[in-house]
């Protein structure tokens, strides 16, 4: 086998022991996503070497869609790190043989405390599946180690268990976008979804013009606001907006009658508009399904506060 040969099994032995999974799933499982559910505290992951990497992660992961947990290293815990635990808490305990000695010391401290243990290892007859409150197995036929030693296909699959505890934990507490974004502020997402309107809005130096401003003297206005765009006002109030395509569109229809023609023959009388909370998620979606590049901000009273733009939009 070629070195690329030599990859591509190993992507199919732990594709395959991620799929061998679906049938080792039981009601274990939906004990473990009630478990949580019904936990008034937090989840404690806790495991030892790889398995200690792979349970580092799922806690991040559960963190982060809504289930409040954090990983403790079992050696750690008995140098201070016990007083971590309380009895509102579920620990999720990971070892792949079962039978780690690290973790299974540690087990006993959890039963005192009368703390729920979710286990989860390749061996359904071990220490730490006997003493769980339930128990996911993980176990999978073989390593993607041509040696069959190396963690490979199994902290694969415990991975992928992890992923699935904490997608049926969101199913469950219907977690939303909305909802990733406050765990998320500082990613694309969250800025889409908490960055509001008057957080990027344009306030300065806006095109205003007024309906019967002759077309010739709106395309000034509308060049130098370099927006696209003119406002037409009447007092405090919004009147219609132009748009450049609408001036060309107009240039087009009338020609040499263009000049004499005034903002109130092309204006749109209603253009879209936002109020100052609306998040920038929901503008985008407005922008396109309308095909428009800008939207107008408006106080509850019709006023312009100010104009976002869609540039303004790519967080």
């Amino acid at each position: 086998m070629t070195v690329r040969e030599h990859a591509i099994q190993c992507i199919k032995d732990e594709a395959q022991a991620v799929l061998d999974l679906i049938p080792q799933m039981d009601d274990n499982f939906d004990r473990a996503v009630a478990l949580i559910m019904a936990c008034s505290g937090k989840v404690i992951v806790t495991g030892v070497g790889k398995s200690g990497h792979i349970g580092a992660k799922i806690a991040a992961t559960l963190a982060s869609t809504g289930t409040p947990a954090f990983f403790v290293n079992p050696l750690d815990a008995f140098h201070g790190d016990l007083g971590v635990l309380s009895t509102n808490d579920v620990v999720l305990a990971i070892s792949n043989s079962g039978q780690t000695d690290e973790l299974l010391r540690f087990i006993p401290v959890v039963l005192h405390r009368q703390i729920p243990i979710i286990g989860m290892s390749g061996n359904p007859q071990s220490l730490l599946a006997k003493y769980s409150t339930c128990h996911l197995n993980i176990s999978v036929r073989k390593e993607a180690c041509p040696l069959n030693l190396a963690p490979t296909s199994s902290t694969t699959a415990t991975l992928a268990m992890g992923d699935a505890l904490a997608v049926a934990l969101m199913e469950e507490r219907n977690f939303q976008p909305q909802d990733f974004a406050q765990f998320h502020p500082g990613g694309e997402l969250g800025k889409r979804l908490l960055t509001t309107a008057q957080d990027v809005m344009l306030t300065e130096h806006l095109p205003i013009l007024t309906a019967d401003m002759q077309l010739g003297s709106a395309i000034i206005l509308v060049s130098k606001g370099k927006l696209g765009l003119g406002v037409a006002m009447k007092g405090d109030q919004i009147e219609g907006l132009i748009t450049d395509g609408d001036i060309r569109r107009a240039m087009e229809k009338w020609q040499a009658e263009f000049f004499s023609r005034t903002v109130a023959d092309i204006m749109t009388r209603t253009p879209k508009t936002v109020g100052p909370q609306a998040k920038i998620s929901d503008i985008q979606e407005i922008m396109n399904r309308y095909k428009i590049h800008n939207i107008l901000v408006t106080d509850s009273a019709n006023h312009l506060l100010g104009i976002v733009d869609r540039y303004a939009c790519v967080l």
